[in-house]
């Protein structure tokens, strides 16, 4: 059920800017007069002398709530289902959004899916509502920072039929400025019509490790001047929709073969290899205005002797960040549940250290009680000041007035059915994903395919959980959008392991088709994708391959003439691949990453810049 109120896009009328300010019992009331607007969103911009004085009628309660960002279950405020109840007793102490809010004075929400926070988009703008209701009506209450992980692509919180474009290794495929300012101004403009005011992206990590478990086809690319290039123009879309962009995850985290959700990650870059390969995203970020950066936990000893993670580090955040970089914004950690911030200190602990290294917002922590009880005692112990943490109360403050969140922190149904999902936005995202598509291989003219010599395809291949909240599965997208190109195409997943018994059944069902199309994913030597193609191969058929993740798979299949990467399995990269292969658009993506020899890893099989076309 939404939430029933006056401030609940269930009500059919919006509430007023009087409303929402008479709800902060005269709290912020102070801040809707005397401030400058914003050129981007029309917001007002107070003073900080304004906001300080906000900080000072706090409690030292509400003033540590305000630093943390929190998970909640359930897609509503104050009614959640019964198993959302339970999970958020047994994680959080409490029952609902409204209750965390009350409790813990949060100066932040992060919706998840499997939170059950993001059904779809009328839910989505009740819940935002709702939460905004249960702050605002508190003493002193203040609106919540609203976040999520938008990334597009692999990652993505809000599903269909919100807009899901391309993920960023297709953009840095496309490598047009345009295209990416296009999708942060499309994506902040449908974030911000759900009351999601913060997004965690873009990655501003440059993968230059092709084993990347972690970040992969996250990042635009493999050359940090193309990928700062378009992580500034990212930013600079996600200013023009009023919405916070996120540039994550400092200080770099795209040379690791370790994930940091399961343990920490060190890399060895020099100082030097730093500056070169690491920081140009993050300083073109800076310089495009950027409104918050994310931490990473990594160790960086060339950048902190103590091998602290970035998150906790003093000499990286402060030093580097702050002092070097000259940025004053709001810096937020990874989640704080991710085993790479955990395994130096404990739970206690790591917000502490992250508040002292220079966090201002604290994302996500495993026990919010222990968390917050931790940051309590450390100022009532002296460890840390009621200053120190102002000073990040008063950056957080300041981007939420920059977001408009003191003049009006809602949103309506109306808002939502005219912006998210526009068929405008939708067709924005097919042409971006068709500018990343890239044709790796082509030998003797193999596609595009022709309906009429091969107009009946077998599709086979990995079929991965869908991501983004979209169709899926991958075999059944890319044949429903080759029939849709005029071929009679079947779908056959094989999986992304095919046992033997799965590959002969796909050799058998290979002798009915007129060519065969296969979706490979993370191919290594020993994996059975690749006995999958051989088999296929084989036949005699011929056999299109589409590296429906990382496009290194193509050095693992030397026999296949045929292969595209369309560096996601989400449903508008996959069908810009099948578009490409009936000869609908040309290919004209080309690698934003070098792929090397499966021989001889030190030798390059296809530069930066390859790609083909017809």
């Amino acid at each position: 059920m939404p939430d029933s109120s006056p401030g609940s896009t269930a009500s059919t009328a919006r509430p007023s800017r009087r409303t929402v300010l008479a709800a902060t019992a005269g709290v912020t009331s102070v801040l809707a007069a005397g401030g400058t607007v914003h050129a981007a969103t029309g917001a007002h911009r107070p003073d900080d002398r304004k906001l300080r004085a906000l900080i000072s009628r706090m409690t030292l309660e509400e003033k540590v709530g305000q630093l943390f960002v929190m998970r909640v279950y359930g897609h509503s405020a104050t009614d959640p289902d019964q198993a959302d109840i339970d999970a958020n007793l047994s994680e959080i102490g409490v029952r609902t959004a409204a209750e965390l809010v009350a409790k813990y004075r949060v100066g932040g929400i992060i919706y998840f899916a499997w939170a059950h926070n993001t059904r779809d988009p009328h839910q989505i703008a009740d819940l935002s509502n709702g939460i905004q209701k249960a702050s605002l009506g508190l003493p002193r209450g203040l609106p919540v920072l609203i976040s999520t992980d938008q990334e597009h692509g692999i990652v993505a919180r809000v599903g269909e039929p919100a807009t899901l474009m391309p993920g960023a290794m297709n953009v840095g495929a496309g490598g047009s400025r345009s295209d990416a300012r296009n999708l942060g101004r499309i994506a902040g403009r449908e974030l911000r019509a759900l009351g999601i005011r913060q997004n965690y992206s873009p990655v501003a990590d440059v993968n230059v490790n092709p084993a990347n478990p972690v970040i992969g086809v996250r990042s635009f690319g493999a050359d940090p001047d193309a990928v700062a290039e378009l992580v500034a123009a990212e930013v600079r879309g996600y200013e023009s929709s009023g919405v916070a962009a996120t540039a994550k995850h400092f200080p770099g985290h795209g040379d690791t073969t370790t994930d940091s959700h399961e343990d920490l990650p060190t890399i060895r870059h020099t100082r030097e290899q730093w500056e070169e390969l690491d920081a140009p995203p993050f300083r073109a970020a800076i310089a495009a205005g950027i409104d918050s950066i994310m931490t990473a936990h990594i160790v960086v000893p060339a950048l902190d002797g103590a091998e602290d993670p970035a998150t906790l580090s003093h000499p990286i955040l402060t030093g580097i960040l702050r002092e070097e970089l000259g940025y004053d914004g709001v810096v937020v950690t990874d989640s704080l549940g991710m085993e790479g911030v955990r395994t130096k200190y404990g739970d206690d602990r790591v917000p502490v250290l992250a508040l002292k290294a220079g966090v201002d917002q604290l994302l996500n922590p495993p026990s919010l009680d222990v968390a917050w009880n931790a940051v309590l005692q450390a100022v009532r112990d002296g460890e840390l000041t009621e200053a120190r943490l102002e000073e990040s109360i008063l950056r957080v403050l300041r981007l939420k007035a920059r977001l408009g969140l003191f003049d009006d922190p809602y949103v309506t149904h109306a808002g939502v059915d005219r912006v998210v999902g526009a068929r405008s936005h939708l067709a924005a995202a097919d042409r971006i994903a068709e500018h990343g598509t890239t044709l790796l291989v082509n030998e003797g003219g193999l596609l595009p395919l022709s309906r009429r010599r091969t107009p009946k395809l077998l599709v086979v291949g990995a079929d991965p959980a869908s991501p983004s909240g979209t169709t899926g599965p991958p075999t059944g997208v890319l044949a429903d959008a080759l029939t849709e190109q005029g071929f009679t195409a079947t779908a056959l997943s094989t999986g992304t392991a095919p046992s033997a018994a799965t590959i002969a059944k796909a050799v058998a069902a290979a002798q009915d088709a007129d060519a065969v199309v296969v979706g490979t994913y993370n191919v290594t030597a020993s994996s059975s994708q690749k006995t999958l193609v051989e088999q296929l191969l084989a036949t005699g058929k011929p056999v299109v391959a589409v590296a429906i993740r990382n496009p290194y798979d193509v050095a693992h299949l030397p026999g296949v003439r045929g292969y595209l990467a369309s560096y996601s399995w989400t449903d508008v990269e996959l069908r810009a691949a099948a578009r490409a292969i009936a000869g609908k658009v040309r290919p004209r993506g080309t690698l934003p990453v070098p792929v090397q020899r499966a021989d001889d890893p030190t030798a390059v099989l296809y530069p930066v810049g390859h790609g083909l076309t017809y």
